[in-house]
């Protein structure tokens, strides 16, 4: 199929991320001669500084990376714990039913620096001042504005205008009569910013600085070591004793405590075979062995025979998807206080078990999760409730001609959720909306517990070799979309750029990760390009069909190696073109 942008194609190195000037940092670093972990930290640091709206520093970071030196795949736990004082009695004890999407009561301890830092240490080979260079430039003489931050443009007298979209014109009001700090930065002279007007963040500036001079004071200890310095102000220094100060006047509950005992894990991922290609994600702590459970109950359907985009494929693939869901929603969370039956989850035997419940002809309306201890294909269970989220993630991914492989998916911190801290440039992240304020759910609130995040890197290998890294931003779409770009790769043969850009689907059909939880269970989603006899085949099989805009469904980004060619290659996602977000980027050579 022809494409809307070409598949970037080089020899040494490639990045695709976001927005250009984070894809431009991580060229700039391969130019210094970096790997694909230094290029892909410098992406996200930046990402941080230009699309706040979707992650900041205060943040997560999961990811996933193939090292060649070790020649092994490893995870870096890069999501939040939940503070000490945050339990479920305290949220009663304050009327809560459900932690808000909002304020610093959902705060946490800020995740992202650690799992930064963490990669660059033991993958990367640069030092944080050369990779935290371009993110600190940009925070320091401006950015561009760009109208997925900004909004549509509006005329120089307009104070600001509420819109639907998640823009600065959609949060200004907030900004301006609740979160002084926040408009300082994003709405100069009180005005929502024009695309083309320069941001500048002069205090993250001065974090980023007060991290480099941490390191630089411990230089002569050695890489790791001054790395180590750098984290440790931010986590045992001064920096963790004003999060904290900030936390305590915001009414929050994180204390210095917390950010104190933080640790990041690096983690063995979770992984399945699939027609020759090994594929691995984060634990049961993200969503991310839906995708993982998806190809062990679709390894069981010749997809090829179907035809790309059938009636028949997208029903097949749509009702694992909701069983995978269900699943997740039944038994995922932090391992370390849920007992998470992950290898029954993902044996052959449940997934043929499973793959028994799809209806060829009609559409399940029903949660339906299985028992993989006692190996039925069905438990009972009561229905969720929840609601959509939009673009608030980013993605960076890198690789480079050695076979290092990295693939980031950040987000939190967003300045529509929390009020940036004036004296660090950052605002903290509020993903503890994501956990239940019910003892009996598996992703319920404890102290120090991480919550299930839909933050999704992938990452495989083939033949023990390197091969993909990829990701989306999204929410509970994110395995969903990068779901089909796999398929579209590995089954159907496409080059990635084709297989970013055909047409896809979703469905809301389980509870959202976020507040509130809601459900909209049979419904599915389909890009308008998506045949209209497709459409209707599938309607009368029993789907409650939307039809969205031709370019909407995803934001995929990829990357691939090929050593015995001597070739990577890059795809990004035309879909930023037509929706209110920054195009994304990929720089090769």
């Amino acid at each position: 199929m022809s494409t809307i942008y070409p598949l970037v194609m080089g020899r040494q190195a490639v990045i695709a991320t976001q927005h250009y000037l984070s894809a431009a940092a991580g060229a700039r670093i391969f130019a210094k001669g970096g790997n694909a972990i230094d290029a892909a930290v410098a992406g996200t640091f930046v990402e941080g500084v230009v699309n706040p709206h979707m992650h900041t520093i205060g943040g997560e970071a999961p990811m996933l990376i193939y090292s060649a030196n070790a020649r092994r795949v490893v995870a870096i736990n890069g999501n939040m714990i939940a503070p000490k004082r945050a339990t479920i009695a305290q949220f009663r004890a304050l009327g809560k039913d459900l932690i808000p999407g909002s304020g610093l009561l959902a705060a946490g301890v800020p995740a992202a620096l650690g799992a930064l830092i963490t990669a660059l240490s033991e993958f990367g080979t640069m030092a944080l001042a050369e990779v935290l260079e371009p993110a600190l430039e940009l925070a320091d003489d401006g950015f561009p504005m760009h109208v997925g931050l900004c909004g549509e443009p509006c005329d120089g007298g307009e104070q600001f205008q509420a819109g639907a979209g998640a823009s600065l014109r959609d949060y200004a009001e907030r900004f301006l009569t609740r979160w002084p700090s926040s408009a300082e930065v994003y709405l100069p002279g009180g005005k929502i910013p024009n695309p083309g007007d320069i941001i500048r963040n002069p205090a993250l500036a001065g974090f980023f600085r007060r991290l480099l001079d941490s390191e630089s004071a411990a230089k002569g200890r050695g890489r790791k070591p001054a790395l180590e310095a750098a984290l440790a102000r931010f986590y045992r220094g001064d920096i963790a004793r004003e999060i904290a100060a900030w936390s305590d006047a915001q009414d929050g509950m994180l204390s210095e405590s917390d950010l104190n005992e933080f640790m990041t894990r690096i983690e063995a991922p979770a992984s399945v075979d699939y027609r020759g290609v090994t594929v691995f994600k984060c634990g049961p702590w993200s969503q991310g062995p839906v995708f993982l459970q998806q190809l062990r109950i679709l390894e069981g359907f010749n997809l090829l025979a179907m035809g790309h985009n059938s009636a028949e494929y997208i029903h097949t693939v749509i009702e694992s998807a909701k069983l995978a869901f269900a699943d997740r929603e039944a038994y995922y969370a932090d391992p370390e206080f849920t007992r998470v039956p992950l290898d029954a989850l993902l044996s052959p035997q449940y997934a043929e078990l499973r793959r028994g419940l799809i209806d060829p002809r009609h559409a399940s309306h029903d949660q339906r999760p299985g028992d993989p201890v006692a190996m039925h294909a069905l438990r009972e269970t009561a229905a969720g409730q929840s609601r959509p989220w939009g673009p608030g993630t980013v993605h960076v991914t890198a690789c480079d001609r050695a076979g290092n492989m990295i693939a980031v998916t950040a987000s939190g911190g967003w300045i529509p959720s929390s009020p940036v801290i004036a004296a660090l440039g950052f605002p903290l992240g509020t993903r503890l909306q994501t956990f239940y304020l019910d003892e009996n759910h598996p992703n319920s609130l404890v102290p120090k517990k991480r919550p299930r995040t839909t933050l999704s890197p992938s990452l495989a290998t083939r033949a023990g070799e390197p091969y993909l890294a990829f990701g989306t931003p999204g929410g509970d779409q994110q395995d969903q979309w990068t779901f089909q770009f796999f398929l579209n790769t590995v089954d159907f043969g496409m080059d990635l750029q084709a297989a970013i850009e055909a047409p896809k689907f979703s469905t809301p059909h389980f509870p959202s990760t976020f507040y509130p939880h809601s459900a909209i269970p049979g419904v599915l989603r389909l890009e308008e390009r998506i045949d209209p006899q497709v459409r209707a085949e599938l309607a009368a099989r029993g789907h409650t069909i939307e039809v969205r805009p031709p370019w909407s469904e995803g934001h995929v980004l990829a990357v691939s190696v090929n050593r015995a060619a001597g070739l990577v290659s890059g795809g990004c996602d035309p879909r930023g073109q037509a929706q209110p977000v920054m195009p994304a980027q990929v720089v090769g050579w």
